[in-house]
């Protein structure tokens, strides 16, 4: 070995020169900049596109329907038109987002929330749309089907719900790789141990779980229940709703009793607070004086078709007075009556059921040749129930 060919500086780590350290990093300062400037413009234009996609549609829809048909669109797409701002807002920036793809440290995560929230916005605009379509068009198939149309409506509509939101979590899953199946079966057979062991537990839970879906009570609710037949009723306010017990404030003492959920499921409930219901109010307005048969099959009709197509009618409450108007020629019509309702779901269904039985009224009259026109709004005012 040549002692004085060595040099011990060979072994030494290279040092990078300080100019092209400088440059690169300025290069990379450059590129970030432009790379997050086109990200925020991406996110801009997809909150201004997002915004602009409706109006064009309802443009185009005016243009190619009639008005009887372009009005029954407006009034369908009306409640998840925010819905559909909101999903395609985040499609598009999730679209804005791959300006990021080369910087695979923070990529990944940055895209699985915005795939996330893709994933979780589509899948509540299709369950507001599938909402719509149960209470605009399912309605007039299930009257045909069960009286009980109130019931089936929101026990289809928490289905489509569930049945919605797990096929959104497996698309999801299976896009990022991950085998949710084999994962729920290894849960399904490590459940049945499980559900041997803490079968209270799981009963507890199962019972809120039904609680939450039904609603037969909530929060700040006053409800009337008899835990044991000899004794008197317990009436109370429900205090909170838990994942193991209902908390109940009891009137006459201001005592606090703590009810399990699963006993709660087994009891028939009173709920007072909402013993409720709504007055409807609607006038037809004929073009001409109606004589006395006119009237009186004004008169049927209305009845026939208030008792036939509306669910939850308040007995013999249906009121029908016909005038002749101070203001304008002919006859008005002035029709009330009062329709029972649990909770505001099921008086929006209530209000569906009107404008069918309106719609009944109308074909009827017309087709005895009485032209007429019904006078906007149709009134709606809350009264409570007499106990």
């Amino acid at each position: 070995m040549n002692l004085l060919a060595f040099n011990p500086l060979q072994f030494l780590p290279e040092i990078p020169n300080p100019i092209e350290l400088i440059q690169d990093n300025q290069t990379f300062l450059i590129e970030l900049g432009i790379r997050l400037l086109a990200v925020i413009g991406g996110i801009i234009l997809a909150v201004l596109i997002s915004r602009v996609i409706p109006p064009i549609l309802l443009w185009f829809t005016a243009r190619s329907l009639s008005k009887e048909k372009y009005e029954e669109y407006k009034a369908f797409s009306e409640p998840f038109r925010k819905d559909l701002v909101r999903a395609l807002t985040i499609i598009f920036i999730n679209f804005s987002l791959t300006w990021l793809e080369t910087y695979d440290q923070v990529y990944p995560l940055i895209n699985f929330v915005a795939d996330f929230a893709v994933m979780a916005s589509t899948a509540w605009l299709i369950s507001k749309v599938a909402k719509q379509i149960l209470r605009v068009y399912g309605i007039t198939v299930i009257k045909r089907v069960s009286q009980e149309v109130n019931d089936l409506i929101l026990i289809l509509e928490n289905t489509l719900n569930v049945i919605i939101g797990f096929l959104a979590v497996l698309i999801f899953a299976q896009t990022k790789d991950f085998n949710l199946i084999a994962l729920l079966t290894g849960l399904g057979i490590g459940g049945i141990a499980i559900a041997f062991a803490a079968q209270e537990a799981l009963s507890q839970i199962l019972a809120t779980i039904v609680i939450y879906l039904d609603r037969p009570y909530l929060p700040g609710e006053y409800v009337r229940i008899n835990f044991v037949a000899p004794q008197e009723d317990v009436y109370g306010r429900i205090e909170s709703v838990g994942l193991r017990s209902t908390k109940l404030r009891i009137s006459a003492t201001n005592t606090l009793l703590i009810v399990p959920n699963s006993l709660m499921v087994t009891k028939d409930i009173e709920n007072i607070s909402r013993g409720t219901k709504v007055m409807v109010l609607f006038y037809l307005d004929f073009s001409k004086i109606l004589e006395d048969s006119e009237r009186a099959l004004v008169d049927k009709v209305v009845q026939e078709s208030v008792n036939k197509e509306l669910f939850g009618l308040d007995p013999g409450s249906t009121q029908i007075f016909l005038f002749e108007p101070e203001d304008k020629p002919g006859t008005r019509a002035r029709i009330s009556l009062f329709v029972m309702g649990s909770n505001e779901e099921s008086m929006i269904i209530r209000k569906r059921l009107v404008e069918i039985a309106n719609q009944s009224i109308s074909e009827q009259l017309q087709a005895q040749g009485l032209k007429f026109e019904f006078a906007e709004p149709t009134i709606y005012v809350d009264s409570p129930v007499t106990l």
